[in-house]
């Protein structure tokens, strides 16, 4: 069993620290314990923060109401980062009028209407007159009716020669202690393979997340690299995209990574964190 470091004594060597939010913050029973103690110390020190999450169901506003929802103060905002925004950037670059379809929640749609885009569920969709359609986005495991909408979405992207944006990459998330459900990125993975295409993924563990978020922090002080750390539960999305990125990255193992399978996924993958700790709570 390697060594847990300390999640306090590591952040104190940093002037920044990217945070991920389901498991490393919160999980499925709620906050983690001692997360406002640790969020308090950080901000304490004058240490910058962000949140990146590759939640796209929700803006940066919602996310916001939900940490304080569950009892969590001082994460405004601004200081949120997700996947969802970064799909809502290309779509304002790459789209110009038309229809958006989107797999998903109304409430995840919102990305598209900011980017004063006309959004279309895949159960309304008119399979007869997609004229108007001019991309497609997955925002959310939910919402939808998983055999009718899904076979919809294959035959939509079968027809249509367009942009197919995944704003989520996530594969899976954690329900309970034992059980996952199968995340928006996993359910794209499913029709690309189906279909043999290959989709625009956004989120951890590809850039345009940590690019943002080292953009954003630098407009207000200057942070180098080698001055930010990547926090996260998961190998293949947190820990591989701050390695890819170039910055420290800690796993935390209170979410999707336990105890007891860490240092097996470690070998097995090959992406390697620079610190282990149990939880950002101590």
């Amino acid at each position: 069993m390697e060594k847990k470091d300390s999640f306090l004594e590591v952040v104190s060597g940093f002037k920044a620290v990217f945070l991920d939010s389901y498991g490393v913050i919160k999980n499925y029973r709620g906050l983690i314990e001692g997360v406002q103690e640790t969020l308090d110390f950080i901000q304490a020190r004058g240490i910058e923060f962000r949140i990146l999450t590759n939640d796209a169901s929700r803006s940066q506003e919602q996310q916001a109401e939900s940490f304080l929802r569950l009892g969590l103060k001082g994460i405004p905002a601004e200081k949120i980062v997700t996947s969802g925004m970064m799909a809502k950037q290309y779509l304002q670059l790459k789209i110009k009028g038309g229809k958006v379809a989107y797999l998903g929640t109304a409430n995840a749609a919102h990305y598209i209407m900011q980017a004063n885009l006309e959004s279309v569920a895949i159960a309304d969709l008119d399979k007869h007159d997609l004229n108007d359609i001019q991309a497609m986005v997955f925002l959310d495991d939910e919402g939808f009716d998983w055999n009718f909408d899904i076979n919809r979405t294959v035959n939509l992207i079968r027809k249509k020669n367009m942009p197919i944006i995944v704003a989520n990459s996530d594969n899976l998330y954690p329900i309970s202690h034992n059980d996952v459900s199968i995340a928006t990125g996993g359910i794209a993975k499913l029709v690309e393979s189906i279909i043999n295409k290959k989709f625009i993924h956004f989120g951890k563990p590809d850039t345009q997340m940590f690019n943002f978020a080292f953009e954003d922090i630098n407009r207000y002080s200057e942070y180098n690299k080698e001055e930010i750390l990547m926090v996260g539960d998961t190998l293949h999305t947190d820990i591989l995209g701050g390695n890819k990125f170039g910055i420290k990255t800690a796993l935390v193992l209170s979410g999707n990574t336990s105890a007891s399978e860490m240092e097996m996924n470690i070998r097995s993958t090959g992406i390697i964190p620079d610190y282990i700790c149990e939880s950002i709570g101590g």
